[in-house]
């Protein structure tokens, strides 16, 4: 067994060259559907792109009233008194997206099960989507379980089931005899997402962790032990085994797969042109549609991979629409300690995430 206790060094400029390549090319997974197997462009609409409006219709519930937010989650109830940043909807530049329908989602998905399988993020996504449908069949008996690594909830008299399965870097995390060991190479995990209707799949954000937020202890690539590694090449090889899992085991006639995209953070002004502030204390969007520091180079990775599925997965491309979302954080506003710039107030951003998702389905 080798050991290599030094830092393996990732080419980043061979992967920005290769994603400038692919741009060129027009390789580009947020215009096309495939989730009928074939690429198709959306009426010529493109989702992703377009600004932020004011719009006096949301949100799109009260979180007083939705039992499934998580205090992280819950700005409004741990004192954020600013409103504003609520009532924004996202407009596309080349069409418009129609309005969540969570009771013609339950017809669409009636008898169906659908999975979102990544970190803290996917929980985000799954919460909101919970409390989307809720408000639209208030009255609707449920079913809730949550568990550390897979919750449920069904709605009983539609037979939908919306699952979250917990698995930060989609790959497995194994303990060995020197400790807990990140295998970019194994996705045992993967049996539990067998047999979904759909799967909406993410990971990123632990990816960069370190100290004793990290969580594992060592690398293993084939039958090499890392002690550290670029955490870029990492997660790319990482989202290569998941890629190649959903070639495996993906019938697309059965199984529609999206993939979340890279959900930004706040924590640093000088990303958008503010270096003294961070997502604290922040009310408004920016304005526009384009962020000043661009796009994180996870997104590159992302549609690297995604270009070599065989497979149809659908690329849920929300990294620029919440990279212009700075006011969207819970901030100070929840029950953890510090900061959060990371995750999203519900209602809030993700309720968009999940309705270009309906869009994606419906259009």
């Amino acid at each position: 067994m080798g050991f290599k206790c030094q830092a393996l060094v990732c080419t980043f400029c061979l992967v920005m060259l290769s994603f400038l390549q692919e741009t060129r090319a027009g390789k580009q997974h947020n215009n096309a559907s495939r989730l009928n197997g074939r690429k198709k462009v959306m009426s010529g609409c493109n989702l992703f792109r377009g600004r932020w409006v004011f719009d006096a219709s949301y949100p799109l519930y009260d979180s007083s009233s939705c039992p499934f937010i998580d205090d992280g989650f819950n700005c409004q109830k741990y004192g954020r008194r600013d409103n504003m940043y609520l009532k924004y909807s996202w407009q596309p530049d080349s069409c418009k997206i129609p309005r969540f329908n969570g009771a013609d989602f339950l017809r669409r998905w009636r008898g169906k099960k659908i999975m979102f399988v990544g970190d803290s993020l996917s929980l985000n996504m799954w919460e909101s989507l919970s409390c989307m449908i809720h408000a639209a069949v208030p009255g609707a008996k449920t079913t809730f379980y949550k568990r550390d690594s897979l919750s449920s909830l069904t709605f009983d008299n539609y037979g939908v089931t919306l699952y979250l399965y917990r698995t930060p870097y989609l790959v497995d995390i194994v303990r060995e005899k020197v400790g807990k060991v990140l295998n970019l190479n194994s996705i045992d995990a993967g049996n539990a997402w067998k047999g979904m209707d759909m799967l909406i799949f993410n990971s990123w954000h632990w990816w960069v962790h370190t100290g004793q937020s990290q969580g594992w202890d060592y690398i293993r690539d084939g039958a090499t032990l890392y002690k550290n590694m670029d955490r870029l090449y990492a997660f790319k090889k990482g989202l290569t085994t998941w890629g190649r899992w959903v070639d495996q085991n993906i019938d697309p006639s059965k199984t529609k797969v999206f993939f979340q995209g890279i959900s930004p953070t706040h924590y640093q002004g000088k990303d958008w042109n503010q270096p003294k502030k961070s997502c604290s204390g922040e009310a408004v969007p920016l304005s526009g549609s384009t962020y000043p520091a661009g796009a994180p180079p996870a997104a590159a990775v992302v549609n690297q991979v995604l270009s070599s599925i065989k497979k149809p997965v659908y690329l849920l491309d929300i990294t620029t629409l919440s990279q212009l979302r700075k006011d969207a954080h819970p901030s100070t506003y929840s029950d953890a300690s510090g900061t959060d710039c990371s995750h999203w107030c519900l209602p809030g951003l993700p309720d968009t995430w999940n309705q270009l998702l309906y869009a994606a389905l419906i259009m």
